[in-house]
């Protein structure tokens, strides 16, 4: 059975703080990856991939996801009445 050809690798450097680079390497561990370029390797595919989502979205659902857990919630009427929208429902 023959190999498939892997695609020629480039070797690329980048320059960082030695505490951000002590945070990527700690990531890249906790998270099980084989080596820190694996790690960013699969970082920048996921960036490339989803181009739109970006840190305020992970933030703004992280928080919503503390609120949940934490019963910080509202039922959709609740909803409707803070934003005037109050008996202007579809299912009416």
């Amino acid at each position: 059975m023959a190999e498939a050809e892997s695609p020629e690798k480039t070797t690329v450097n980048i320059r960082m703080t030695e505490t951000f680079l002590a945070d990527v390497d700690g990531t890249w561990q906790e998270e099980g990856y084989n080596s820190r370029s694996e790690f960013i390797r699969d970082v920048l595919r996921d960036a490339i991939k989803h181009p739109d989502f970006n840190r305020a979205d992970l933030k703004a659902m992280l928080a919503s996801e503390v609120d949940i857990q934490e019963g910080r919630t509202q039922t959709s009427d609740e909803v409707k009445a803070d934003h005037g929208l109050a008996g202007n429902s579809d299912d009416e």
